[in-house]
């Protein structure tokens, strides 16, 4: 009798303790998703060995993923927006097609320019052009480079002792905007960022002759800096197409000044690559207020195509 006792407390704590666990279970489990071990059961035998609890996000609801990011905002998971305490880089090289115009000059003499996208095409020798973001959580940082190699040979017609000469001209552009911020918004259909940095201009022409005779070869660059301000806005059409609008302004006094707003359209044609095709618009108003110093109003305007592959 004692013997029948003893087995039949032993039984109810091995079913209170299994109803205990199976509670503990039950209330981790979120309304609208899968029941827990539901893969398991219909997916594979139960085992111990493949049995786990469910994961702390399931007691917030918050979607469980691998801990990747895609390209775009656009169908993203909470988790998947930064939430995992994990950096996040993406890397997008692009191709502006623009064209150029405005106006140059000096000691009161100004002279309009107008460089089309096909000619400055046609004068390209070597471009760089790419943006990469790294981000943790609503912290973000990006670098976006332009580097742009332009070069002209013509002959000289005069005077006609000097038809062998070759005048060559090349200008080399860079223009490198880093950037830090803070994701203000951070919803599944909308994203909204924040971004203060810089913005650094270079320019160097050289003009040299060959041969090198004329003894009338030089070489000229100009380089500052303009700290700038700027946002983002992220709009997800659908879980595949996201529509991107962004701008900043820029200028370290008066007389140096530049802004510029871009205009994307992506496509997430996988989980880790997007592609997109825009609008960009880029001004830079350099002015000095002494008459020998140089003016130069520019404006970089036109169609862009580029990638965004999710590196990490």
């Amino acid at each position: 009798m004692k013997f029948i006792n003893s087995a039949l407390l032993l039984t109810c704590l091995i079913l209170g303790s299994g109803s205990h666990l199976f509670a503990q279970q039950i209330g981790q489990w979120v309304p609208g998703q899968a029941g827990p071990n539901a893969s398991a059961v219909f997916d594979s035998p139960i085992t111990y060995a493949n049995w786990a609890p469910a994961p702390d996000s399931a007691v917030s609801g918050a979607p469980t993923t691998g801990g990747q990011s895609g390209p775009s905002a656009a169908g993203t998971s909470d988790a998947e927006t930064g939430s995992d305490n994990q950096w996040h880089i993406a890397v997008s090289p692009y191709l502006w097609i623009a064209g150029i115009h405005g106006s140059i000059g000096a000691f009161d003499r100004n002279a309009g320019f107008k460089v089309s996208p096909s000619d400055l095409l046609s004068h390209a020798r070597f471009g760089l052009l790419g943006l990469t973001e790294a981000r943790r959580n609503k912290l973000l940082t990006n670098l976006d480079l332009m580097y742009l190699r332009l070069g002209k040979d013509n002959a000289i017609p005069f005077p006609p002792s000097l038809n062998s000469t070759y005048a060559n001209f090349t200008l080399n552009v860079l223009i490198l905007a880093p950037k830090i911020g803070m994701r203000l918004v951070d919803e599944k259909a909308v994203k909204i960022d924040v971004l203060t940095g810089f913005r650094y201009w270079y320019f160097n022409e050289s003009l040299s002759f060959n041969p090198s005779t004329l003894g009338l070869n030089f070489s000229r660059s100009q380089n500052w800096v303009a700290p700038l301000i700027g946002m983002r806005f992220e709009i997800a059409l659908s879980p595949k197409i996201v529509t991107t609008i962004a701008g900043d302004y820029g200028g370290s006094a008066s007389d140096k000044q530049d802004y510029q707003f871009v205009g994307a359209l992506g496509y997430k044609i996988k989980p880790k690559l997007t592609l997109q095709a825009g609008y960009r618009y880029l001004n830079l108003n350099y002015q000095k207020f002494s008459r020998a110093s140089p003016l130069l109003d520019l404006t970089m305007s036109g169609a862009f195509l580029g990638a965004t592959y999710q590196w990490k």
